[in-house]
């Protein structure tokens, strides 16, 4: 059975007079990727960024393993259990891919009052970033700079850090853009192997990927749900067609 691990309810974000998410809502659980889709401006990535805490929401709430986590800092939201990857890959390019990750495993083994001690010294840190750099498929590169990376690589290398701060429920906004064919195939079976023990929503314009990884889709246009249900659901709705798919879908 699939836990529920993530609850919105009626969110909203306005800026001023304009409302770039008006009253979404949305569940995620685990074993379940859960793709929201939508034209560029539709308020895909204010949906991301409100559930992540790095923006505080006008109306509505957010529940993340049960704990109301509405309105709290992003650092509070990581530790409650969720992890993110960003449009723009997000990473330290002069260290290795080792260092990254050893870097966002320190967050969640932190050591009192030990600031002289080398981080090395630190056996489960260790390990946390030994099992997120095999979870994303980056363990052979470990020793590479993260600069010396391939465009999908560098992506691989976000998801490794956000698994190793073990999050429950992985909000990753556009993975797969910029990637050529290889890439992006790589990319769909890492996301694939993640999500039996995740509850992942994705947010991504490659729609055969939506459509091979989804197992629920969400469509946002103008900050508004217009539909959400199963992949075949969301492609038979007539309103999502004229407003976004396309006959061809």
């Amino acid at each position: 059975m699939t836990d529920t691990l993530l609850v919105a309810k009626n969110l909203t974000k306005r800026f001023g007079g304009l409302a770039a998410v008006n009253d979404i809502s949305i569940t995620l659980t685990r074993n379940t990727i859960h793709a929201v889709i939508g034209p560029n401006g539709a308020g895909k990535s204010t949906l991301t960024n409100l559930l992540s805490g790095d923006i505080r929401p006008s109306a509505g709430s957010v529940h993340l393993m049960g704990h109301d986590v509405t309105g709290a800092a992003p650092e509070k939201i990581s530790r409650t259990g969720l992890g993110r990857s960003y449009q723009k890959t997000n990473i330290f390019l002069p260290l290795s891919v080792w260092d990254n990750v050893h870097l966002a495993a320190q967050s969640r083994a932190q050591h009192a009052l030990r600031w002289l001690s080398a981080a090395t010294r630190f056996e489960s840190t260790g390990a946390l970033t030994t099992r997120a750099l095999e979870q994303a498929g980056l363990h052979q590169r470990s020793q590479a700079i993260a600069a010396a990376l391939s465009h999908g690589e560098q992506r691989q290398l976000e998801i490794a850090m956000a698994l190793a701060t073990q999050p429950q429920v992985l909000l990753l906004d556009e993975p797969l853009a910029g990637m050529g064919t290889a890439e992006a195939e790589k990319m769909i079976a890492l996301l694939q192997a993640l999500k039996q023990d995740h509850a992942i929503m994705l947010v991504e314009h490659d729609m055969d990927a939506v459509f091979a990884l989804a197992d629920q889709l969400t469509v946002m246009v103008n900050g508004q749900m217009i539909a959400s249900g199963s992949p075949a659901q969301v492609r038979a709705n007539a309103a999502v067609q004229a407003a976004y798919l396309g006959e061809e879908h």
